[in-house]
């Protein structure tokens, strides 16, 4: 997004989406060698379908993880007080998924170094042409607005 500034983040404020990530056998291969999660309902179609599902589906985690990229691509990683979410819908490979976030609330409370502007986001994995797949929220740390004292 041009011009997006974290300083003036206010209630409504929309998070630079990522690119839309698209599920593939690669994609949770490598996510299954790197999280160490070999559950074979994401890696094995027979498996999946074993367990009653169409196909494999992706990791939790690896939704949870691109949510994870989102915020650090607009909060620095020390600024991030609280990240949570929740499952919804199993995303499924050949997916394809949209992360997205919204400032929800804008608060100062007492932080490291006296008062400190906080964001309260809203967060979401969207499977394109399906459901939610992933609710969450985050608490973050927002830098001082430009001209306030430091």
């Amino acid at each position: 997004m041009t011009g997006f500034s974290l300083s003036t983040a206010e209630v409504g404020t929309e998070l630079p989406e990522l690119p839309e990530q698209r599920i593939t056998r690669t994609l949770l291969a490598l996510f299954a060698g790197a999280s160490g999660d070999h559950n074979p309902i994401h890696i094995d179609s027979d498996a999946a379908r074993a367990a009653g599902l169409d196909d494999v589906i992706a990791h939790g985690m690896l939704s949870m993880a691109l949510l994870g990229r989102l915020l650090t691509e607009w909060v620095p990683v020390g600024d991030l007080l609280s990240f949570r979410v929740r499952f919804s819908a199993p995303a499924p490979v050949h997916g394809r998924l949209r992360c997205t976030g919204v400032v929800k609330a804008v608060e100062e409370a007492a932080g490291r170094h006296g008062v400190e502007r906080r964001a309260r986001l809203g967060l979401a994995v969207r499977i394109v042409d399906g459901p939610l797949a992933v609710r969450g929220d985050a608490l973050v740390r927002l830098p001082e607005r430009p001209g306030e004292p430091a």
